[in-house]
């Protein structure tokens, strides 16, 4: 008898295809829920793509939260060295979501309009993964939280997460804990309040810059974190230019002022002193 394998698309026989009592692929991975989450409004052709993009990106989202609080962990926990890791995990996805806005880019302002209307008021804005990922990278703004006190537990999360210490406050406990002279203002401070460039810290940045040598654990989680900044800089300005493409100056769906919003996000850094230093060097 001739085997499966060497039969025109025939199978290995080892390969696996009874699952009536066992778990699947598609068991594992929940793909009728996963598969079965998108549902389009409209006739539109178009707004699958759209469901699909931002579907995809809060997935992505999800994952970049997992590997920052882990390396926060690390960071709290003396051990840099496994948190480099996860960190570059943070920049690679970073590019596959900075990829996912070539393929939104082929949407056009008709296709677009085709459908923006059912849309109504939601709006990227309310994304709460995004927020949780700024607030966790050190961008705390209270008020985004405004658009979540409908759902109390949500609320009670962001909340939770204004109040935690961003990855950056924990790179700069780590500085302190490593000798260098920060100032107690800035260990005690309220973390739930926006960061401002601070003298002390700078200083221990450029320190470490002129030894790399003598501070190379903390050089390197510095280029992390400035690698992290760079990707997230070129996501928004990505995100601002294919708004523009598509929409021009219109306001956005959620009451922003649309591109105008999106180019003052540009202005915001998360870690100014490593950018500072850059010039100081």
């Amino acid at each position: 008898m001739v085997a499966d394998a060497d039969k025109p698309g025939g199978l290995e026989a080892g390969i696996h295809t009874d699952f009536s009592q066992a778990m699947s692929y598609g068991d594992y991975l929940k793909l009728d829920l996963l598969l079965g989450a998108q549902a389009p409004l409209s006739d539109s052709h178009d707004e699958l793509l759209f469901i699909v993009i931002h579907q995809a990106t809060e997935l992505w989202l999800k994952l970049m939260l997992h590997e920052v609080e882990a390396a926060q962990a690390r960071l709290r926990a003396d051990d840099p060295q496994p948190a480099f890791k996860m960190l570059a995990r943070v920049s690679r996805i970073q590019a596959q979501i900075i990829q996912s806005w070539d393929v939104l880019s082929t949407l056009t302002p008709a296709d677009y309009l085709s459908f923006r209307d059912r849309l109504a008021q939601s709006s990227g804005f309310q994304s709460y993964g995004y927020r949780l990922l700024e607030f966790a990278l050190g961008n705390r703004n209270a008020a985004t939280i405004a658009a979540h006190r409908h759902n109390s537990a949500l609320a009670a999360r962001l909340d939770a997460a204004l109040r935690a210490p961003s990855l950056y406050d924990d790179a700069i406990a780590l500085l302190a804990r490593r000798g260098f002279a920060i100032d107690r203002a800035v260990l005690t401070r309220d973390p739930s309040r926006p960061w401002r460039r601070e003298a002390s810290v700078e200083a221990a940045w450029r320190a470490v810059y002129a030894d790399t040598a003598a501070h190379w654990e903390l050089y390197q989680l510095a280029e992390k974190l400035v690698d992290i900044e760079d990707w997230f800089q070129q996501w928004r300005f990505r995100h601002m230019k294919t708004v523009e493409r598509i929409i021009g100056q219109k306001a956005g769906t959620g009451g922003s002022s649309g591109v105008g919003y999106l180019k003052r996000a540009l202005d915001y850094a998360f870690f100014p002193e490593l950018w500072a230093i850059r010039t100081a060097l």
